[in-house]
């Protein structure tokens, strides 16, 4: 009788180690890698590439909430592809909501962090920087100033944001070729 107890025992630790190595393989899978399988399905020729990947970067933003890396994924893919369709008839929509992004993130408790602080900068340049390739003769005289302004801060808060500084160098590069023209 204590031998079949005995036998039932190392049976059940068994199947609990067994469930608990098969639970642990199991591990959903992270929040970047996420991020990154859908940023890698984007073909620069192809606008449809970067809706679905706006799509499915919202989709990892509500599954993170409280994540700021989602939601600038977002914007900035947004404005990405805002930037290369102008006129496109998603642009405007999908310009106001990098906008509501981006203001979302600077009320982040997480946003007090300078990288953070400085990608905002970023982003909110290129958002200006994106409605002023939209109409150039209304919009260029708004807002380059509030262009220049956000890299630079973008710059100062942060001498290593790659992408401030490759946005600001294409923003003095459009400026010197509308001053030539």
């Amino acid at each position: 009788m204590t031998f079949q107890t005995f036998k039932h025992r190392v049976l059940a630790v068994a199947l609990f180690m067994t469930a608990s190595v098969c639970i642990l393989a199991q591990e959903p899978v992270s929040m970047n890698a996420l991020i990154n399988q859908s940023l890698n399905k984007i073909n620069p020729s192809s606008p449809g590439s970067f809706l679905n990947c706006i799509a499915e970067l919202k989709r990892i933003d509500a599954m993170y909430p409280d994540s700021i890396q989602p939601k600038y994924q977002t914007a900035l893919q947004m404005l990405n592809y805002s930037v290369m369709n102008p006129h496109a008839d998603q642009t405007d929509n999908l310009l106001a909501e990098a906008e509501q992004t981006i203001s979302k993130m600077e009320t982040m408790k997480k946003s007090t962090n300078n990288v953070v602080q400085s990608d905002i900068c970023t982003l909110r340049g290129f958002l200006y920087m994106v409605r002023i390739v939209q109409n150039p003769a209304q919009n260029g005289q708004r807002y380059y100033l509030d262009v220049m302004e956000n890299y630079e801060k973008a710059l100062k808060i942060n001498p290593d944001n790659e992408l401030a500084k490759q946005l600001q160098k294409k923003f003095f590069e459009g400026m010197k070729q509308a001053m030539d023209n």
